[in-house]
């Protein structure tokens, strides 16, 4: 319909043009003496529409030919970009293939488009650590240096591959540059966690799992065997004295505390410097929410001196533990170990007896047999004391 409407109005205009020359008898004259020439008015119009149009052509034709080498390189450009653009996609498609040879080849034809250039780099330089070229990489991540907009992008970069390469402090130093940068986002916060982990700087493991786990960014297993490791080196730590690991068990947060793993490593801590009272408390405390037969060992070896109501109320706990746990061979060995501080002898040989038939690992059968001879020997008889010696030593040897 619109077609129709523009061939009936091109018709009408035609007419109308037709009619009005038709009927136009004017003239145009020109005078240049000795000349004159006359022209029809229609003509003239004619020769006037028709100059205009030349002049417009030329006009034109000058203008694009003067914008032509402008056009020019903006295809040339546009072209490079496009090709970049293409490499770019090539590049991250073979990295995450695990081609990472055609990953760093793209990336250099990327390189290419100065606007895909810092990009390009970070990529080449995590194909070429995947490779380890470790040369490449600096030479790449080097390139990015001048480029302040890919700061961050580079010194995330550079941390996870040095925390990859098993460079902790080369990476603390990077992390450190990053937290200068102003930028604290969870990835850098997790490779900070990471690079310390690897140092062994446990104190700054502890504060960033605590920050991590502020923000949900660590999942609970992981943040718990890392506050675990964390404690055990600091409890571990042989510098530390008696008022030093007093300090570094109250800086343990309370909920840590019970936990069967750190107050297994507290309890052994304190009882290496005589804290028997402190480890016993740990133990007990921990008991108290969760049973852990691990925790057995270190309270008997805090065992209290013989007669003091410390001993006789350590007693009267593990038999409150052995009517819930009736089985178990490592409280069998506590209570006996107990029973003998307070010579308590029938009690004692009745529960190594009854260590010995439960046992489940060498050592606690050598333990058993160790015990019954000393309480043989104590009580004068060699020859019973002389069989569990025999006994220990038999369970012992290869």
């Amino acid at each position: 319909m619109r077609f129709f409407l523009w061939i009936l109005a091109l018709f009408a205009s035609a007419i109308g043009i037709a009619v009005a020359a038709h009927y136009n008898v004017g003239n145009v004259v020109f005078f240049y003496p000795p000349y004159r020439i006359d022209l029809s008015l229609n003509f003239f119009i004619l020769l006037a529409i028709l100059l205009f149009a030349v002049i417009y052509a030329v006009l034109k034709t000058i203008r694009v030919a003067q914008r032509m080498p402008g056009r020019v390189a903006a295809y040339r450009r546009d072209k490079l970009e496009r090709k970049g653009n293409v490499a770019l996609r090539e590049a991250l498609k073979y990295y995450f293939e695990g081609r990472f040879g055609h990953a760093e080849k793209a990336a250099i034809r990327a390189a290419e488009s100065p606007d895909n250039a810092g990009l390009a780099a970070l990529i080449a330089a995590r194909a070429a650590h995947r490779m380890q070229q470790t040369e490449r990489r600096d030479t790449w991540l080097a390139t990015v240096e001048e480029d302040q907009s890919l700061k961050s992008a580079r010194l995330m970069t550079a941390i996870e591959l040095l925390v990859d390469e098993r460079q902790p402090e080369l990476a603390l130093k990077v992390v450190e540059e990053l937290n200068a940068n102003g930028t604290r986002h969870i990835h850098a916060l997790r490779m900070a966690l990471k690079a310390n982990q690897r140092a062994s700087n446990w104190p700054e493991v502890l504060r960033l799992v605590r920050t991590l786990d502020k923000n949900n960014a660590l999942h609970p297993a992981l943040s718990l065997r890392l506050r675990e490791l964390a404690y055990e080196d600091l409890l571990r730590n042989p510098a530390n004295d008696a008022e030093s690991i007093r300090n570094v068990w109250y800086s343990i947060p309370a909920e840590d505390r019970i936990k069967p793993y750190v107050a297994l490593r507290a309890a052994h801590a304190f009882n290496l410097r005589g804290l028997h009272d402190g480890a016993r408390a740990i133990v007990e405390k921990a008991m108290a929410e969760e049973w852990d037969e691990r925790l057995l060992r270190p309270y008997r070896e805090a065992a209290a001196e013989q007669g003091s109501p410390a001993l006789v109320a350590q007693i009267e706990r593990c038999e409150e533990w052995h009517r819930k746990h009736p089985v178990d061979p490592e409280l069998e060995l506590t209570l006996a170990t107990l029973c003998l501080r307070q010579q308590l002898w029938g009690k004692a040989q009745r529960h190594l007896e009854q260590a010995l038939s439960d046992a489940v690992t060498p050592r606690q059968l050598q333990e058993s047999h160790l015990k019954l001879a000393q309480m043989y020997e104590s009580l004068n008889q060699l020859e019973k004391a002389a069989e569990h010696y025999r006994q220990c030593a038999k369970v012992g040897s290869p």
